[in-house]
């Protein structure tokens, strides 16, 4: 299976990473060149150095042939027109793309985009935990 992981930061390499980890083929793809420290010495896979949403460099990834796309780079608004990129043009079907802005992550999700949006998942976590421990406490 072939995953082409773009932006390489703490997340995108994390990912990048364990799916090296379980057997996929991986190319990671980050602007800055120094990202490649962050996969670690023992880094097998692919590493592009380039902006995500610049075709040519999608195409130099694979992005045309994976089987699988992450978008995590830390800009909102260049995920989101990043994934879309990789699902019409290249016709990637498993999308998942980094979204903070909660309602963003819900409107592009409605459009057929897998979205994570870990601002929500931390408001409702938090949420949860205080309304546990004050059950407890209660």
């Amino acid at each position: 299976m072939k995953l082409v992981v773009i932006g390489c930061g703490r997340v995108g390499s994390a990912v990048a990473r364990d799916f090296a980890a379980d057997g996929w083929e991986v190319t990671a793809v980050d602007q800055k060149k120094e990202a490649l420290g962050r996969l670690g010495d023992a880094w097998e896979g692919r590493f592009v150095v380039g902006h995500g949403m610049d075709s040519q460099i999608l195409r130099r990834a694979g992005a045309h042939e994976a089987d699988a796309v992450v978008v995590a780079t830390n800009g909102d608004n260049t995920n989101l027109v990043i994934a879309q990129v990789v699902q019409k043009r290249f016709g990637v079907e498993n999308v998942v793309v980094r979204v903070l802005d909660p309602a963003r992550a819900q409107f592009y999700a409605t459009l057929g985009l897998q979205t994570v949006c870990p601002t929500q998942t931390a408001i409702s976590e938090l949420g949860n935990r205080v309304r546990r421990t004050a059950q407890v406490l209660a």
